[in-house]
């Protein structure tokens, strides 16, 4: 396909680099990198490029956005070896991944609107280790009970990372406080959402690092433009990469 230029106007590498505010060792690049086809030389070694290339150099620079520098550089890569098929399996590699990015931005929203707000102990439940041991504090029994699990499975997210109870100094039990409840809430919703360990434990991470579930709504509503962002810019990648297929032929 890089032998299949079209006749007409030729170009210049400064041509082509100006209208796409380029410097021309970048579209010189380009080509030894096989994002654009072999161009022609004149007879004193000049390259020359026609409207092929620059239909190329589009496409490629609106796939960036969607796919990343280096996933467009393989698309186009590969559609100028002839290898459409391959470009096509790239393409779809990266709308996989957008949809589980999709899906985990939605297990987290959800698990967050599943989240109730933390309930006080009552007044009688603080005597031995499985009681409170302050006003939102819980030992690993009555948590355990509150969601439904087995306190195993809190020593076994607790070794994953997804919380970090402290110990009680007289007796060595686990004290898991309002942060530590409401990461093990998160992480019971993100697992009954079939969510693994460790895919848990970066968003519990963000969760820390937020400061709360409150300041993860701004993230959230960034995480959800930037997902919808790159899906838009895969549209329009799409389109200019079908008018080079097109003009290509």
């Amino acid at each position: 396909m890089g032998q299949n230029l079209q006749n007409g106007e030729r170009l210049r590498p400064v041509d082509l680099a100006r209208g796409h505010g380029l410097s021309t060792q970048a579209v010189r690049n380009y080509e030894e990198a096989g994002i654009l086809p072999s161009a022609d030389r004149t007879p004193t070694g000049y390259r020359t490029y026609t409207s092929l290339h620059a239909r190329a150099l589009r496409a490629f620079l609106a796939l960036v956005p969607g796919h990343g520098h280096q996933t467009a550089t393989s698309i186009m890569r590969a559609v100028n070896q002839g290898e459409v098929d391959e470009a096509f399996r790239l393409i779809d590699d990266s709308h996989a991944q957008l949809l589980d990015d999709r899906r985990t931005l939605q297990a987290v929203e959800s698990a967050l609107r599943d989240l109730e707000p933390t309930a006080a102990p009552e007044p009688d439940a603080a005597s031995g280790p499985d009681a409170s041991s302050g006003p939102v504090d819980r030992f690993i029994g009555p948590l355990a009970e509150e969601l439904g699990i087995r306190p195993a499975t809190l020593r076994k997210w607790e070794r994953a990372g997804l919380m970090r109870p402290r110990r009680d100094p007289l007796t060595g039990y686990r004290v898991y406080d309002e942060s530590d409840v409401r990461d093990a809430r998160l992480s019971h919703q993100l697992r009954r959402g079939g969510y693994l360990l460790e895919q848990i434990a970066p968003l519990i991470a963000q969760v820390r690092s937020a400061g709360g579930l409150e300041p993860l709504e701004a993230a959230l509503t960034d995480w959800r433009g930037r997902v919808s962002a790159r899906g838009r810019a895969m549209l329009t990648g799409a389109a200019e990469l079908e008018a080079y297929l097109r003009e290509a032929g």
